[in-house]
């Protein structure tokens, strides 16, 4: 397919559904016959959150939805399992909860490079699955490095924040397309899909988006 069904997802690099979400609709990529070209939005859950979270990621929730801690153990129990079935070790002993906005920069430098898929994933297995830090510019470079960018150009933009009115442009989209929750997935901009949704609730949505491209419009006589 010469033009590609153009895929847009808003999503944060600390949400566990966005990573499952992720891998379901790459799932559904790999079964659609065409070409798809995706992009990564900024959606930041908690921009109040401080870079360096004193507690773990079940007292985070416990404070940010007012629930016990037993009840957001099961939360974090169930999405760990959730993810288990498409492939994904989720480790919450060793997740750092933290700030993100840094890191939906360093994606739109990333975007900028070529490289914004590869370093998605990478934050994404970071975060969930080795408890790397991805709040802090050094840690965020290291990373960065990994997947081919350079590291001395991505702490000089991190340092500048050259990229923030970037991610401020995507929270503003999310607003007006009244985005509440992530992942979302917007589809050759007719469709939106809110949630992790199913590979074959993926797959209907490319389809038919493509097949709304064929459909040639006819004129009043």
């Amino acid at each position: 397919m010469s033009n590609p069904i153009d895929v847009q997802i808003w999503s944060d690099v600390q949400c566990p559904w966005c990573y499952i979400g992720k891998r379901k609709f790459e799932a559904a990529v790999e079964q659609y016959p065409g070409e798809v070209r995706v992009t990564y939005r900024s959606f930041e859950l908690a921009p109040d959150t401080p870079v360096d979270f004193e507690g773990s990621p079940v007292d985070y929730l416990s404070q940010r939805k007012g629930i016990s801690p037993e009840q957001a153990q099961m939360m974090v129990d169930r999405v760990s399992g959730i993810a288990e079935t498409v492939g994904l070790e989720y480790h919450y002993d060793r997740i750092h909860q933290t700030n993100t906005v840094l890191a939906h920069e360093l994606l739109h430098f990333a975007k900028a490079h070529g490289k914004q898929v590869e370093l998605k994933e990478r934050l994404l297995r970071a975060y969930f699955t080795e408890g790397r830090h991805i709040g802090r510019a050094d840690d965020l470079a290291d990373l960065a490095a990994e997947v081919g960018l350079d590291r001395e150009a991505v702490v000089a933009a991190l340092a500048e924040h050259t990229y923030l009115p970037d991610v401020k442009a995507d929270m503003a989209q999310a607003l007006a397309y009244g985005i509440q929750g992530v992942p979302f997935f917007v589809i050759d901009d007719r469709y939106g899909i809110s949630g992790a949704q199913e590979t074959a609730t993926f797959v209907a949505a490319l389809r038919q988006a493509a097949a709304e491209r064929d459909v040639v419009p006819v004129e009043a006589s």
